[in-house]
C-alpha cells in the first residue's frame, strides 16, 4: 500500500547542498593527514580541501613558515606545505621544534656571542646524509638527520658552540660536529662499537657520542661522554657519563639551557655552569651566589675520582653605603661527602687574591673540589673587614651547594 503524501521521505541531504562556510570551518580541525585524505572522497572535499587559507595553520605549527616568508616564496599555502613535505616530510615530527631551537640559539649568539655564528655551517642535502649512512654501515636517527638539515654543526674552531669551561690549567671547548667530520671519528672498536661522535674538543679531544646500536650496555641513541676504566685489565673497558637520551632531548635541552641564561656568557663564550636559585646567600649588604660543573674529563669512576668546579659570584648591593667597602680577609669551608665524611678547610683570601667590595661591585672566581664518592655539598663563610674600621671583622655565608655526577653505567664490552 502506497504511503499518504505527508509521509513521503525527505530526499537525502547531499554534500553537494551543504553550504561552503560551515564545512571549511569543520576542515580547518583537521590535521593535514585527514585534510589530504578528504582530497580523496569527492569532488567537492576535494575542492574544499584545496582552499588555500586552511593550510596556513599547517605550514606555520610543522614548518614555521611566516607570513613574510610566505610572501618572499610568492606561493600559496597549500603549496608551500607540500613543496616542503616533499624535501623534508619525513623528519615532520621534529622539524618545528629543531627549527626554533635553532631559531633561537642563533637570534641569542648574534647578541652575545657573534663571533660564533661565522662558525655555523649551511644544511646539508638528503643525499649527503645517505652517503653518510652508506659509509657507517648504519642508520642515522631521523632527530639527527633533520638537525643537520637545518645546520651542518659548525667548523672545528674555538669557542665551540656546545659550551666551554676553564681552570687556571684546564680549558675545554665543545664543537658541534659536521656530518663529515662526525662520520669520519665513527667508532668501530672494542668498547665504543657503533658509535658517533656528536661533539668534538681540540684541546683534550673530549667527544660526546651517541650509539646507533644497543651494544656494549648502551640503549639507542643514548648520549655519553666516555672514560676509561682505569681499573679494568681490558683497555676497552670504558664508563658512559650520560647527557641525553636522545639528539632531540639532548640539543633541545641545551638551547634551552643557552637562551634562557642558564649557562653564563664569560669572554664571549658559552660555560656550562649550573646555577641553582636556591644557592645564594645575602649577609648584610653582600650576596654570594653559587654555580657548579661536572668535568668528565677529568673523573673516574675506578678508581673514584668525581671532579666539580664552581664559580662564586660575590656582589655588593649598590645601595650599600660607601663606608661600607670591605675587603676579603679569609675563607672556611667545610665539605661533606655522600657517606657523611666531613673535611673543613681555612685559608687566606680565595684563589690568591684578596677582592675588596664596593657598593654595586661584583667579584667572581672560580675553583674547583673532587669527591670519591658521587656526590657532596660544600658550606661556609668569607671573612671580610671594613676599611673605614679596620677593627671590624664580619662572616659573610656561603650557601650550601651540592655537587652530583651525572648518570653512568659501565660498558660490557
Amino acid at each position: 500500500m502506497a504511503a499518504p503524501p505527508d509521509m513521503e521521505l525527505s530526499p537525502a541531504l547531499s554534500l553537494e547542498l551543504l553550504p561552503t562556510d560551515p564545512l571549511l570551518l569543520i576542515l580547518s580541525f583537521l590535521d593535514y593527514r585527514d585534510l589530504v585524505s578528504c582530497c580523496y572522497l569527492n569532488r567537492r572535499l576535494n575542492q574544499l580541501s584545496s582552499h588555500d587559507p586552511l593550510w596556513k595553520r599547517h605550514c606555520k605549527k610543522y614548518w614555521l613558515i611566516s607570513e613574510e616568508e610566505k610572501t618572499r616564496r610568492n606561493q600559496g599555502w597549500r603549496a608551500i606545505f607540500i613543496s616542503t613535505y616533499s624535501d623534508l616530510g619525513r623528519y615532520i615530527r621534529y622539524y618545528a621544534t629543531l627549527k626554533k631551537a635553532w631559531d633561537d640559539l642563533e637570534q641569542y649568539l648574534g647578541q652575545w656571542c657573534p663571533r660564533m655564528i661565522g662558525s655555523l655551517k649551511e644544511s646539508v642535502r638528503e643525499e649527503d646524509l645517505d652517503a653518510v649512512e652508506a659509509q657507517i654501515h648504519c642508520k642515522l636517527p631521523d632527530d639527527y638527520r633533520c638537525s643537520f638539515r637545518i645546520h651542518n654543526g659548525q667548523k672545528l674552531v674555538v669557542p665551540g658552540l656546545m659550551g666551554s669551561m676553564a681552570l687556571s690549567n684546564h680549558y675545554r671547548s665543545e664543537d658541534l660536529l659536521d656530518i663529515d667530520t662526525a662520520a669520519g671519528g665513527f667508532q668501530q672498536r672494542l668498547g665504543l662499537k657503533q658509535c658517533l661522535p656528536l661533539t668534538f674538543c681540540i684541546h683534550t679531544g673530549l667527544s660526546q657520542y651517541m650509539a646507533l646500536e644497543s651494544v656494549e650496555g648502551r640503549n639507542k641513541y643514548e648520549i655519553f661522554y666516555q672514560c676509561p676504566d682505569q681499573m679494568a685489565r681490558n683497555p676497552s673497558a670504558i664508563v658512559m657519563f650520560i647527557t641525553g637520551t636522545s639528539y632531540l632531548e639532548w640539543f633541545t635541552s641545551y638551547v634551552n639551557k643557552v637562551v634562557t641564561g642558564g649557562y653564563p656568557i664569560i669572554r664571549d663564550q658559552i660555560f656550562r655552569y649550573v646555577h641553582d636559585k636556591d644557592c645564594v646567600a645575602t649577609t648584610e649588604d653582600i650576596t654570594v651566589s653559587v654555580s657548579t660543573s661536572f668535568l668528565p674529563e677529568l673523573s673516574s669512576v675506578h678508581p673514584p675520582h668525581y671532579f666539580f668546579t664552581y664559580r662564586i659570584r660575590i656582589e655588593m648591593s649598590k645601595d650599600a653605603l660607601p663606608e661600607n667597602i670591605c675587603q676579603l680577609e679569609s675563607r672556611y669551608w667545610r665539605i661533606t661527602n655522600a657517606k657523611g665524611d666531613v673535611e673543613e678547610v681555612q685559608g687566606p683570601g680565595v684563589v690568591g687574591e684578596f677582592p675588596v667590595i664596593s657598593p654595586g661591585k661584583v667579584y667572581e672566581y672560580t675553583s674547583c673540589t673532587t669527591f670519591t664518592t658521587t656526590s657532596g655539598y660544600m658550606e661556609g663563610y668569607y671573612t671580610f673587614h671594613c676599611l673605614s674600621n679596620k677593627d671590624r671583622f664580619f662572616n659573610v655565608t656561603i650557601p650550601r651547594f651540592h655537587m652530583v655526577c651525572p648518570t653512568f653505567k659501565v660498558s660490557t664490552a
